[in-house]
């Protein structure tokens, strides 16, 4: 072996050498609430005003204990560090469904990711909207008196919004003849939102006829 290629070869070595050390100083180890994660100083500093990059950086302000293993201690819920770690990993919120956004807000507030902290008030806004919205539905009811000849007509004219509930026979005030023309009360509904409510009224007239309708 020549001179030249000892030296190239120890050069080499040191290269891959210094290589596996930087590689090695990327990752951090953190021990939340007595879990331990893995990740590296990338992902923890996505959002640099955030508590988690001031943590791992080599300039920090922080203080904070580390394990025999070398882990920062964080006396925190690790259940809802997932969520947060993996946000900062790809960018995006995934929640389990036994998890609540409240608590992953806690828990943005506390490392201080705004984009995070943005991002669930906006879902938790919304779950709230929708709540809100399937709880104020009411039923509008209608009661329709019609000739036994109209019946098939008006039914099958029926818009897709109203729901039909209820035929009541109610017989005939008129005699043509040999020949009673039957009438009919039929009852129908449909869901109403809150900007519905001064119909409550009519409704409740409605479920009164609809409830006498049933005992004849």
């Amino acid at each position: 072996m020549s001179v030249i290629e000892g030296v190239d070869k120890g050069k080499g070595s040191r290269m891959q050498l210094n290589k596996s050390l930087s590689n090695t100083a990327q990752w951090v180890k953190l021990n939340v609430g007595g879990t331990c994660f893995m990740t590296t100083k990338t992902t923890l500093c996505r959002d640099p005003n955030s508590f988690l990059c001031r943590l791992c950086s080599e300039e920090s302000d922080l203080i904070s204990d580390m394990d025999e293993t070398g882990a920062y201690m964080i006396d925190r819920d690790p259940t809802y560090f997932s969520p947060i770690l993996n946000y900062l990993r790809h960018g995006k919120l995934v929640l389990n469904k036994n998890l609540a956004e409240e608590g992953v807000l806690e828990e943005a507030e506390f490392y201080n990711i705004t984009e995070l902290i943005n991002i669930v008030k906006e879902r938790i806004l919304q779950r709230d909207k929708k709540l809100c919205s399937e709880q104020v539905k009411k039923h509008t009811y209608r009661v329709l008196q019609c000739h036994e000849d109209e019946l098939t007509w008006m039914i099958s004219t029926m818009s897709d919004e109203w729901k039909f509930e209820q035929l009541v026979n109610i017989g005939s005030k008129y005699n043509y003849g040999n020949y009673d023309q039957a009438e009919f009360l039929c009852v129908v509904s449909r869901e109403e939102g809150v900007a519905d409510s001064p119909k409550t009224e009519s409704t409740d007239k409605a479920k009164e006829l609809q409830q006498r309708a049933s005992r004849m």
